[in-house]
């Protein structure tokens, strides 16, 4: 969805690939595709079509998401 931007370089999305466990329910509730499943691991592959709504950080089992909405 990288068509799909409000503004560039203002995400406050931040992941921690290290605590991630590869359960791709990020993957799953992301309305702008903004993670993909890499090697049993989520990725940022869209770090500006991220819209903070936070569905990444509700749904990861290990807090290894965070994200501070309304701030980019």
């Amino acid at each position: 969805m990288k068509n799909i931007r409000y503004l560039e370089d203002v995400s406050t999305l931040v992941f921690n690939k290290d605590k991630c466990v590869g359960c791709s329910l990020c993957t799953v509730v992301c309305p702008h595709q903004v993670f993909e499943m890499n090697d049993g691991k989520a990725v940022i592959v869209d770090l500006d079509g991220c819209m903070e709504c936070g569905a990444c950080v509700n749904n990861c089992p290990v807090n290894a998401i965070e994200v501070n909405p309304g701030v980019g």
